[in-house]
């Protein structure tokens, strides 16, 4: 019971910190191009975590099975991932993207059960239902602009290479210390999108930087990389990727209640018959009898 309790606490606090990210990010982006955020970000992050391991005296691993689930977490949810969402938002709409993107838990649940042999049982089938259903409610039907599906293709790869990276991490952690899992994996992933960071300067204009848009990257970079990375997918340690995954949901959540307290966005009452639903769906999963 302990562990499931702390497990939910870190996934419900990284998928917290990535809704709130959308205020912060929505006010660096307009100064900062999105690859060169990211790269900022995950540098910023690999040197926090990097200092840490330092303190903690803890060697980098030698071992090539070890490097093997390093690098693969990098690539696939670091770099590639990221980067079809960043893609596929700016080609379809950002509600379409959380529309989309909403589907992971259910491709976290497929993964599970082919890669972990998780039992797919009734209650956790009904609480991703009643959790999606929430999401839908939240985010709706109809309220984007005009979307493309090459963009919509994107964003589907973009949730499925995010479920597959929880499931590559609960994998890895039978093997490595969560600490030194995400700081070489977000390593990997700065190495990985240093290209397209000097890409886009080549074809944007110049970064923008004031000391409101340097605070907002340092935030992105510890508190939404390194301290958000390393709380998902400590927490996807400890618990059942697929009932893991619901926590997922509290980040569309999180990110329309931000939305309205900082950026005056309006709330409906679909926002709170959505969020009931996500809560439900998620107690529904955690508190599965033995």
């Amino acid at each position: 019971m302990r562990k499931t309790l702390f497990g939910s606490l870190y996934l419900s606090l990284a998928a917290s910190i990535w809704g709130g990210m959308y205020v912060v990010s929505k006010y660096v982006l307009d100064y900062v191009p999105p690859f060169t955020l990211v790269w900022l970000r995950y540098a910023i992050a690999f040197f926090v975590l990097w200092a840490i391991l330092q303190v903690q005296r803890v060697p980098v691993p030698k071992e090539k099975e070890d490097w093997k689930h390093i690098i693969s977490i990098g690539i696939v949810g670091y770099v590639v991932s990221i980067s079809l969402q960043f893609v596929g938002t700016k080609w379809s709409d950002a509600h379409t993207a959380s529309l989309i993107t909403s589907a992971t838990p259910a491709f976290i649940v497929i993964f599970a059960r082919w890669m972990l042999n998780e039992a797919l049982t009734l209650r956790k089938l009904s609480a991703l239902l009643l959790a999606t259903a929430g999401v839908v409610v939240v985010v709706g039907f109809g309220k984007g602009e005009t979307t493309s599906f090459f963009g919509n293709v994107l964003l589907v790869g973009a949730a499925v290479t995010w479920a597959l990276l929880s499931v590559l991490v609960k994998i890895a952690s039978d093997r490595l210390s969560v600490l030194v899992m995400t700081t070489y994996a977000i390593f990997v992933a700065w190495i990985g999108t240093t290209p397209m960071m000097v890409w886009e300067w080549w074809q944007v204009t110049p970064v923008t930087f004031s000391f409101p848009v340097v605070l907002g990257v340092i935030y992105l970079g510890v508190v939404s990389t390194a301290g958000a990375f390393f709380l998902w997918n400590k927490g996807m340690e400890m618990m059942d990727a697929s009932i893991g995954s619901l926590f997922f949901f509290f980040q569309p959540l999180v990110g329309s209640l931000f939305g309205w307290l900082f950026l005056h966005e309006q709330l409906h009452v679909s926002f709170w018959i959505g969020g009931t639903l996500i809560i439900v769906g998620v107690i529904v999963a955690v508190f599965e009898k033995k």
